[in-house]
């Protein structure tokens, strides 16, 4: 496998996860009553962290390979700077906003900037994904 492939299957793998993220996994939470918040925001944090980790290290791992290949084209640049919009979007708005979440509740302002920022992070996951596919073509 060469970092091209590699950039490739992390971008659809990262697609794939984000996409069930942003259609099913964040209007279910964003429907749980507030009663059942916390117990239901704790589990998803547990439970997706797990998920998370994987997909970003090996998005992160085959951008950095990528990059350390040498000269790239276009469509591989596009895709690395899509896999880092939704790292970067993860790290700076939608964990620091689950942090509040966590703490104060579902507060219906803080539920909207985190359902903005995930389709932020599906449209980093698309063009990184649609990047890498060019690329591979």
């Amino acid at each position: 496998m060469d970092a091209s492939t590699a950039l490739l299957a992390a971008s659809a793998l990262h697609l794939g996860f984000q996409s069930v993220v942003t259609l099913v996994v964040y209007p279910a939470l964003a429907d749980v009553p507030p009663g059942a918040w916390a117990a239901a925001h704790n589990a998803h944090s547990r439970r997706t962290t797990v998920v998370v980790a994987p997909v970003y290290v090996l998005l992160a791992a085959s951008c950095a390979w990528l990059l350390a290949a040498g000269p790239r084209g276009g469509w591989e640049l596009l895709a690395c700077a899509g896999a880092a919009l939704a790292a970067l979007t993860t790290a700076f708005v939608a964990a620091p906003l689950h942090g509040r979440l966590g703490r104060a509740g579902p507060a219906p302002r803080t539920l909207r900037r985190l359902l903005r920022a995930d389709r932020v992070r599906l449209a980093g996951a698309l063009v990184a994904a649609a990047g890498a596919l060019v690329a591979r073509c």
